[in-house]
């Protein structure tokens, strides 16, 4: 077909001569190569069918110019590169809407797919690096702890155990301490040992050197001669049956007299001022006992015209520490608060606490202030009833510290450690271990790890269920959770709980102990919790369980309702 017909474009309609063809056809045909004309597109193609149909017009284009035999070794010139080139601005200069709308779409979906892939990715390998430092932290935790218990058995031999019993009794003769300890007996020097003898032991010029000594028996249904029941458990054709069961109601008898008392009383209160110097003098008077109180407490009695013999004090943090070496019994006058900074003053082991009731509800405070006097004989005198209330071991452990087991001493507590979010505004984000299993992720107002004695405290606000305090368990209640189906736990008291702050959490959280004590904890800070070997034992007016269900009678008026009415005898 020659290149002067009109099907070429009206441009050629005028018949050229053959020097002018000759001339113009290079620079036209690598036009054309280049830059082909327009191409019918169907509705909708596809990316490949648009680049077999740009080929396909090539080829015809090529296949044109040899056939007129004037251009053909022009096309051959142009290499592959520069085809594809072509071939790519033609699908750039081809609109969007003439491909088709659903691939920008799809595109646009595999970017953010692509996008959500890459940061599941990251936060697994962050997840992973994460848990591998907690689990490190964690066995190095353990491995301290086991490492305790080593050398605590390691110094409990027999010559030690003779010497630490004669330094805490003072009492010369070995024969009748070994002699007081039955097959289900507890005594003194079981429970109130030192945790480190050493030469830090010197006593006061102003504390006393006296200890006496008791030990402490299963008690049953209440009763104080000593007996007790033992757990029997049957296997009979492999079925296992308890036989009986005990209620291992706990006793205590002095072996020796109490020499040495503690008052610890609420301050700003009159009633309390008067009654406590009242208390003192009776004890010097008729019992002659020791009396210890407060350095504060000791300026309050002096100025109200007390004899300064009746009353010693101590001067410093480290006579408070070796308090549990010479106080034989110790005495609160004031509510709960009281009893709490009375178990706060011992780090390690605790004497036996009687309180009495000066505050407002008194979950463990039995005795009424006004029969001071027979209440203080019996205990004197013994046997009587004591509770065992766990406390809880704290330790905050930093993201930054290098040696996560000496960052900060650890923390007692008797009734709650509180995680709370503070004056921020976002959720509290939390999460949570026990032992070495993941429990769940708090997002609510907070956390409240409690001992079964605080279960009718903050945990009992938030939602938590009432525990008999020698129930051995920990109280695992979240604070205002946003989530209906997070209900509180209680867990096995032998487990290791863990808090953490996650890395990703909006704000910081604050830890509370008894109320106290306030501490933040960044993101990648935790909490590490568990039972303290060391309870506070505190003496029943009856029983345990009768002044528990008292107490929660009396004090939070539990399950009172006017009594129905009998049926009308005429229905």
């Amino acid at each position: 077909m020659p290149l002067g017909e009109p099907a070429h474009g009206p441009e050629l309609q005028d018949h050229p001569s053959p020097e002018a063809v000759a001339e113009s056809a290079q620079p036209e045909s690598r036009l054309r190569s280049l830059n082909p004309g327009p191409i019918p597109i169907p509705a909708a193609p596809s990316s490949r069918s648009l680049v077999d149909k740009v080929s396909d017009q090539r080829d015809v284009i090529a296949s044109h110019q040899s056939e007129n035999g004037t251009i053909s070794t022009v096309s051959s010139t142009v290499s592959s590169v520069e085809s594809e080139r072509a071939t790519y601005e033609f699908l750039a200069q081809t609109p969007i809407k003439s491909t088709d709308a659903h691939l920008v779409e799809f595109s646009e979906a595999m970017r953010t797919v692509a996008k959500a892939l890459r940061q599941v990715a990251e936060g697994k390998a962050a997840a992973q690096a994460e848990a591998a430092e907690w689990k490190r932290k964690y066995e190095l935790e353990t491995a301290h702890k086991q490492q305790s218990k080593m050398k605590d058995c390691g110094s409990c031999t027999d010559d030690n155990l003779e010497k630490l019993a004669r330094q805490i009794t003072l009492e010369t003769p070995v024969s009748d301490q070994a002699a007081c300890c039955g097959n289900h007996e507890i005594c003194s020097h079981e429970v109130l040992q030192d945790e480190v003898p050493g030469s830090s032991r010197r006593s006061s010029h102003k504390m006393v050197g006296r200890k006496a000594s008791f030990k402490l028996s299963w008690g049953c249904n209440g009763n104080k001669n000593g007996q007790h029941k033992h757990d029997f458990v049957s296997f009979e054709k492999g079925d296992i049956t308890t036989a009986e069961r005990s209620n291992k109601q706990i006793l205590l008898k002095w072996e020796s007299r109490p020499q040495t008392v503690l008052f610890i009383t609420k301050p700003n209160s009159n009633s309390v001022r008067v009654l406590c110097a009242e208390m003192v003098r009776w004890l010097k008077e008729n019992k002659n006992i020791n009396v210890l109180v407060e350095p504060w407490v000791s300026k309050e009695l002096l100025t109200q015209d007390t004899d300064r013999n009746l009353v010693q004090t101590w001067d410093n943090d480290e006579e408070t520490k070796m308090l549990h070496t010479k106080v034989d019994l110790v005495v609160t006058l004031g509510g709960d608060g009281t009893v709490l900074w009375a178990a706060s003053l011992f780090k390690g082991p605790v004497p036996p606490v009687v309180a009495f009731a000066m505050g407002s509800l008194g979950f463990m405070t039995p005795f009424p202030s006004e029969q001071y006097r027979d209440c203080l004989d019996n205990v004197l005198k013994g046997p009587f009833s004591i509770t065992l209330r766990n406390r809880l071991q704290c330790h905050v452990i930093r993201d930054a510290a290098k040696d996560e087991l000496e960052t900060e001493e650890p923390i007692l507590v008797l009734n709650e450690v509180t995680i709370d979010r503070g004056i921020s505004s976002y959720l509290t984000y939390l999460e949570c271990y026990c032992d070495s299993s993941f429990v769940t992720c708090v997002q609510g107002d907070g956390l409240i790890i409690s001992t079964t004695s605080g279960s009718t405290a903050y945990s009992l606000a938030a939602g938590g269920s009432m525990v008999h305090p020698q129930v051995p368990g920990i109280l695992f209640t979240p604070i205002c959770p946003h989530s209906l189906s997070f209900r509180p736990l209680i867990l096995p008291e032998y487990v290791t709980l863990r808090i953490q702050v996650p890395y990703n959490s909006r704000g910081h959280a604050w830890a509370s102990f008894d109320g106290k004590d306030r501490k933040q904890l960044a993101p990648g800070d935790a909490l590490i919790c568990s039972i303290s070997p060391w309870p506070v034992p505190t003496a029943c007016l009856i029983d345990s369980t009768t002044d528990f269900l008292r107490s929660i009678h009396e004090g939070l008026h539990w399950n009172l309702r006017k009594t129905q009415g009998p049926l009308d005898g005429s229905a």
